[in-house]
């Protein structure tokens, strides 16, 4: 701040404006108009180019963890910015992507087969495959209960969400949820567990440890919610939401004790993920069909404002955020819509089903 302008060698009014100004610049977290997010660095990595899903941050060892399908669960130094291991048995399991539990130096992929194959963190060791059914989608860790709750395929009434043991991964059960697409979810940190439903428009508050579903919260405002977290410290619930032709693709806020609605505004289409930075106070929502990375600022625990949306490359659509460094990291790849294949209609209907090699990008982005 300038101290001479403080000091009173301007008129009062005129002072009292600029020293405003000079203080809410030095504040830490002040609000700014925009944030200047950009591509920081984008490694190609050679090779040929399949589907993929998740990706992971083992912040400790500074890697990400890419659920490259076909290609296997794979893990890429960000320091280095190369691909430096392939979990063993996860190309052939077909890797969704991974849950890291860095108190028990444990990673588990989890697979499009059905099963799950846990592995060392630090020495990226794997252990033997757990079969737990005939598919699976991706799992969610309950650190305040230790449990693992699986996004398992539905039957016709609905789904088995499989809990297991941490560390031990012993199956414990199953929660009952009338959904066939189970979704997003997240804990917050004080035993309440929730999940997002894409075919109901619903969170689902559950309960890991007594295996039972406790609160069913129907989502105003949003159609198709697909991505969750939490900021615990607020207890809000972060939602991103596809969006339907009669309602826009979403960013929702929800009060996690109540299930109310507290804010709305729209996003690109295609959102599969959503991030939070407690310290920079900003949410993240990656969205692959409409190429666009929506930034929100929150205010406050019910004030919440867009700050950006950056221009991203197609496909790109889910996110890990770094709280330490407050950068995020992505992947994505040149694609097409083949349509001699068949084509995921349900989320656009020109969805990449064809990548080409050597095209696959691990992408990091950074603030201004």
């Amino acid at each position: 701040m300038d101290q001479q302008v403080c000091a009173g060698r301007i008129s009062a009014p005129s002072r009292i404006g600029a020293c405003l100004v000079a203080a809410a610049l030095l504040l830490p977290g002040a609000a700014r108009a925009f944030d200047g997010w950009h591509v920081e660095q984008a490694t190609v990595i050679p090779g040929k180019t399949g589907a993929w899903d998740y990706v992971s941050l083992d912040t400790q060892h500074n890697r990400l963890f890419i659920g490259h399908r076909h290609d296997g669960l794979q893990v890429f130094d960000l320091a280095a910015r190369k691909m430096v291991a392939t979990i063993g048995g996860t190309a052939a399991a077909s890797s969704n992507g991974a849950t890291l539990i860095p108190e028990f130096d444990l990673g588990i992929s989890l697979n499009e087969n059905g099963s799950i194959i846990p592995f060392t963190l630090s020495t990226l060791e794997a252990r033997p495959a757990i079969k737990l059914g005939e598919e699976l989608d991706t799992g969610h860790y309950d650190p305040v209960n230790k449990r693992m709750v699986m996004n398992m395929a539905p039957d016709k009434e609905g789904t088995d969400a499989i809990v297991l043991a941490v560390p031990s991964l012993e199956k414990l059960g199953a929660i009952r949820l009338p959904t066939k697409k189970m979704e997003g979810a997240d804990s917050d940190g004080a035993g309440g567990f929730f999940i997002a439903a894409r075919d109901t428009d619903t969170v689902y508050r559950v309960d890991s440890k007594a295996l039972a579903l406790t609160a069913t919260w129907p989502v105003a405002g949003c159609a198709q919610a697909n991505s969750l977290t939490i900021d615990r410290a607020n207890r809000r619930i972060f939602l991103g939401c596809r969006g339907s032709d009669k309602i826009k693709p979403s960013f929702v806020v929800m009060d996690a004790g109540s299930g109310k609605v507290i804010y709305t505004a729209e996003i690109g289409g295609g959102n599969d993920a959503i991030g939070y930075d407690p310290g920079l106070k900003r949410i993240f929502l990656a969205n692959g069909v409409g190429a666009v990375l929506n930034v929100f600022e929150q205010v406050d625990a019910d004030t919440y404002r867009p700050v950006e949306a950056l221009g991203t490359r197609s496909g790109l659509r889910t996110l890990a955020v770094d709280p330490a460094s407050h950068k995020l990291h992505a992947v994505a790849a040149e694609g097409s819509a083949d349509f001699a294949k068949k084509i995921t209609t349900t989320v656009s209907p020109f969805y990449a089903n064809t990548f080409r090699a050597d095209s696959f990008t691990v992408y990091t982005f950074a603030r201004d």
